[in-house]
């Protein structure tokens, strides 16, 4: 008898363009904006990581979350920002994606979302 799980979760993906280099290469600035962004989405951190990789380079930082996590990779060069935000339950991840937007100063912005696991018929 096959049987239907529900396992509802969001996932979005933010392209931040124009971002100014200066923020993009800042670690602890990054995290924070992450850290506030995922507060604003009620999502609730369980463990951050941030790596800067050295003078001029960007960043690679992920917050895990108990409802899934966020990430971000930084090209500070190219003044671009790649965010992943993968939110389980009711959580919105636009909240979060429309506050990085803002935070990081970006002059462009795409944003692409999807439901994931919506539903999963199991035999």
């Amino acid at each position: 008898m096959a049987e239907t799980l529900y396992l509802p979760g969001q996932h979005g993906l933010l392209d931040l363009y124009g971002c100014p280099p200066e923020l993009l290469s800042d670690p602890s600035s990054l995290q924070r904006a992450l850290e506030h962004a995922a507060h604003l989405a009620n999502a609730t951190i369980l463990f951050s990581h941030f790596h800067h990789f050295g003078e001029g380079g960007g960043v690679t930082g992920v917050l895990l979350l108990a409802e899934s996590h966020i990430s971000i990779h930084t090209w500070a060069e190219h003044r671009f920002a790649a965010v992943d935000i993968f939110l389980c339950g009711q959580k919105n991840p636009q909240t979060a994606a429309q506050f990085l937007q803002q935070a990081l100063h970006a002059e462009h912005a795409v944003w692409h979302c999807r439901a994931r696991g919506t539903h999963i018929t199991a035999s």
